[in-house]
């Protein structure tokens, strides 16, 4: 791929053709991705360490620590992120090769029907994310997790382990809800504003 198809890449990325799309990739780009990258770190970064059960053993702690987390909140999300952002890329990248410019995208029924079809794409696969979300995590993260050791052949089947920073993860929890409802909305006013540039209700940028 040349040089002028990876700047217009980057553009298409970066630009969105929309008002709201620029303030979603802004949001998304900034707000969201630092959330995870800085706070993620330090709220989740030693939970594993911190994570301790009755009896204090390392593989009783490091088995219900894995019960407890099949997979960890951080990679989640960090999924979450990728898998969103890879219809918008592969529009922009499509975009990129056929040449097409970014005021051009709202102006051809085709370009701006695949362009709403990937912004669609994003809110199912949030919508999605979302879901999956609430199975593992919940919305609430307790401070004793009740850990079933019957596979280790222990006296008892159930034992009791603290979870680290339980408040903290909470909030945590409850913010990336948050972000993952005010990308969605994002995305519908997106498709509402394309909607009515298309209507000739709103002037073009």
């Amino acid at each position: 791929m040349s040089p002028n198809y990876m700047r217009s890449f980057s553009e298409g990325c970066l630009r969105p053709p929309t008002v709201i799309g620029q303030f979603h990739t802004l949001f998304f780009g900034s707000v969201r991705m630092f959330f995870l990258g800085v706070l993620g770190f330090a709220v989740y970064g030693n939970e594993a360490l911190h994570f301790s059960c009755d009896p204090d053993k390392r593989e009783v702690n490091l088995f219900c620590y894995n019960q407890f987390r099949p997979i960890t909140p951080q990679v989640f999300w960090a999924l979450q992120l990728v898998i969103v952002l890879v219809p918008g890329a592969f529009f922009h990248l499509y975009a990129a090769c056929k040449s097409i410019k970014q005021e051009d995208i709202l102006q051809k029924s085709f370009y701006s029907g695949f362009y709403v079809f990937s912004v669609f794409l994003r809110i199912t696969l949030e919508s999605v994310a979302f879901w999956l979300q609430i199975q593992l995590f919940g919305f609430k993260v307790n401070a004793i997790y009740m850990c079933d050791v019957g596979a280790l052949e222990k006296k008892f089947n159930i034992t009791r382990c603290m979870v680290p920073e339980h408040f903290e993860k909470t909030i945590f929890l409850i913010a990336m809800y948050t972000f993952t409802v005010i990308t969605v909305v994002l995305c519908v006013a997106e498709i509402f504003e394309i909607s009515c540039r298309r209507l000739g209700f709103l002037k073009p940028q």
